[in-house]
């Protein structure tokens, strides 16, 4: 079947940096949320980032106008149901996500694929949450989506083949290339990636290095683009927290545990960019360590 509309769930960061980079590949989007209010404020972050792309060379105003003439903001869980293909990306919160596939079921046509844009919860067990698991599988774009090159495609247990290709093509309609993952805990990024920003908080945490010191070091001794520390700002440090989780549970392994800093962090409510505080403080110009 030929995918041409697609709905996103979540207008967050993850969600409206999918919604762009569908729309500029000519697939037709609903965006939907919990509110009219994040679904415009997605919009408007999708408008200003494309407006960036036509100012460094990589879109023209053409392109922006007919990208943004495919997205309509999708009010009801009705409107989400004539999409050919669903992709979820709510926050990283498995029962929120379970619910979410569960409210649209009554909604769905026979022909509907779903994917999840999750960064580290089975797929085998949040397909099972569906009427259709077969139709089901993990499509995990990295951030921020219409910069980073790579999607992670996780099938479940029960994911045809039907399903995977159809998610591959797609995949290379967005240009983008895939990485076929096995659905264990944080599939292959994640469960690299964030062990070692969890390290670095650990290590700040121990007093082995402040945070400039520990970003300068991983920039400069390891030509790494970004920080850790930075780059858990930037990805937040609640999401962080979450990843740690599930692979503290899913493994049973005690490398896995969230060091006690970061979840200091997160009760605080200290999540990073996205609350203008984090390991830096981004409330003026310059992003200053807070500690």
């Amino acid at each position: 079947m030929t995918i041409q509309k697609i709905a996103i769930l979540g207008a967050g960061q993850m969600g409206n940096g999918i919604a762009h980079v569908c729309a500029l590949s000519g697939y037709d989007i609903l965006l939907h949320d919990v509110s009219a209010d994040r679904i415009d404020s997605g919009l408007a972050t999708i408008t200003g980032n494309m407006t960036r792309q036509i100012s460094s060379g990589r879109i023209t105003e053409e392109q922006r106008e007919t990208a943004l003439d495919h997205i309509s903001p999708a009010v009801t869980l009705e409107e989400v149901g004539t999409a050919d293909l669903i992709i979820e990306s709510a926050t990283e919160n498995e029962d929120v996500k379970r619910k979410i596939f569960e409210s649209i079921a009554p909604h769905l046509a026979d022909h509907t694929y779903l994917a999840t844009n999750t960064s580290s919860i089975s797929i085998t067990r949040l397909a099972a949450a569906t009427d259709r698991p077969e139709r089901f599988m993990g499509v995990h774009f990295m951030n921020p989506v219409p910069v980073m090159e790579l999607v992670e495609l996780v099938r479940g247990i029960a994911t045809d083949d039907e399903t995977f290709f159809a998610m591959r093509d797609l995949v290379e309609r967005l240009g983008k290339q895939s990485s076929t993952a096995e659905d264990f805990p944080a599939f292959i990024v994640n469960r690299i990636l964030v062990p070692m920003i969890n390290e670095a908080i650990y290590t700040l945490y121990e007093g082995v290095g402040t945070v400039e010191c520990i970003d300068q070091a991983m920039r400069l001794g390891a030509n790494h683009r970004m920080g850790p520390l930075q780059l858990a700002d930037f990805i937040g440090l609640d999401t962080c927290l979450s990843i740690m989780q599930v692979l503290h549970d899913g493994l049973a392994d005690t490398k896995y545990r969230p060091c006690p800093l970061l979840v200091k962090y997160v009760e605080a409510g200290w999540l990073g960019r996205k609350t203008k505080r984090g390991f830096y403080d981004y409330t003026g110009e310059t992003p200053v360590p807070t500690r």
